[in-house]
């Protein structure tokens, strides 16, 4: 397949990881934004072909991970509710709330359904005038968009019977918040090519001179990771900062300007809550005022509902970079997928699921 296969091939990997092996003279850390990249490194053990110089840290790019408890459990309470057909991605139906998941509220009777795009659940509402109908828009800003025209579609036809539960975040202000936190390690980040594609690379540009790092706009197969690094790897050798763009038959500088525009009429930035990191200032989308009566928090009144996370998870250590899944005391045991105590164990892009998955212990 094009664009897939030829960055699969071993020869060129292995050319790859020569490069790097010829450049690194000293010890960094780097860290991949985009959970899909994680479980690139772990799936095809790029990470293993990496000198040892290079040590690699997984952040907070899987946007169920860092989805709030007490938002999950904000969602579970609207799912019980019974005139409401409660609709999500897949991923979201197994990641636990307080006392249980959503799966475990369609099992007792809720009607949850698992939906591949919002504009699927803008139908159900149009299908069933009788019933209310929640999308839970949770993701960055690659998913945001979809969201965005779900929202200004069900606007210009009146659905009055649907809303979304928003638990949009942005990857920038993230980054900086890691940068300037105290325990920071991150010396050189891949940036998730798929937000790129959305949004460009310029938003990257001063957080890339402020703080004196290497960002570069990465791909998710093999050799685009492994090109990343090496990217990453010379521009730290070389004492360069700023952007370079890996990921350029998909990404450019702009974006995608459209896009952008509809994200700016139906959203707002925000501060949010970020599992395991706290609130980090104007790192949410949050729906504007015109379109507020769409908000399921608005209109359910479910935005009191506070959650506790459970001590034994450390999800936030993880996606912060400071420790790696099997840091963890309950990994594999007390946590596992059929028993997670935190998203990073459930979701597709979680880097516990993929240590698990993959079998990765060190």
């Amino acid at each position: 397949m094009k664009y897939v296969d030829e960055y699969r091939l071993e020869a060129d990997a292995q050319r790859t990881a020569e490069a790097i092996r010829r450049t690194v003279t000293r010890p960094w850390t780097l860290m991949e934004i985009c959970g899909g990249q994680t479980h690139t490194f772990i799936k095809f053990g790029v990470d293993r072909m990496l000198p040892p110089e290079i040590s690699l840290v997984h952040g907070p790019g899987c946007p169920v991970c860092v989805t709030p408890l007490e938002l999950i459990d904000r969602g579970i309470a609207i799912a019980r509710r019974p005139e409401v057909i409660f609709t999500s991605f897949g991923d979201m139906l197994r990641v636990p709330g307080s006392s249980t998941d959503l799966l475990s509220v369609k099992a007792a009777g809720g009607d949850v359904r698992m939906v591949y795009s919002p504009l699927d659940a803008v139908k159900l509402a149009r299908a069933h005038p009788d019933r209310q109908v929640v999308f839970f828009a949770v993701g960055f800003e690659t998913t945001a968009p979809a969201n965005a025209m779900a929202v200004w579609q069900a606007a210009r036809e009146g659905l009055s019977n649907f809303s979304i539960l928003s638990s949009h975040v942005l990857v920038p202000p993230a980054m900086e918040a890691l940068l300037g936190s105290p325990d920071n390690r991150v010396q050189g980040f891949l940036a998730a090519g798929h937000v790129c594609a959305v949004m460009g690379y310029h938003e990257y540009l001063p957080l890339a001179e402020r703080f004196r790092v290497p960002i570069v706009v990465t791909g998710f197969e093999p050799l685009d990771v492994l090109q990343g690094v090496y990217l990453t790897v010379r521009a730290l050798e070389e004492g360069r900062t700023g952007v370079e763009n890996q990921y350029a038959r998909a990404v450019t500088r702009e974006g995608n300007v459209p896009a952008q525009k509809l994200l700016q009429e139906v959203f707002e930035v925000c501060d949010r809550p970020w599992r395991g990191l706290g609130v980090i200032p104007r790192s949410g989308l949050a729906l504007r005022e015109a379109y507020a009566g769409f908000d399921a928090e608005r209109r359910f009144d479910v935005g009191r509902i506070e959650a506790v996370e459970s001590p034994l998870c450390i999800a936030g250590e993880i996606m912060r970079g400071l420790k790696r899944p099997h840091h963890c005391s309950a990994f594999g045991g007390k946590c596992t997928p059929e028993h997670p105590l935190g998203a990073p164990m459930v979701s597709s892009e979680g880097a516990c699921a993929a240590y698990y998955q993959y079998k990765r212990s060190a």
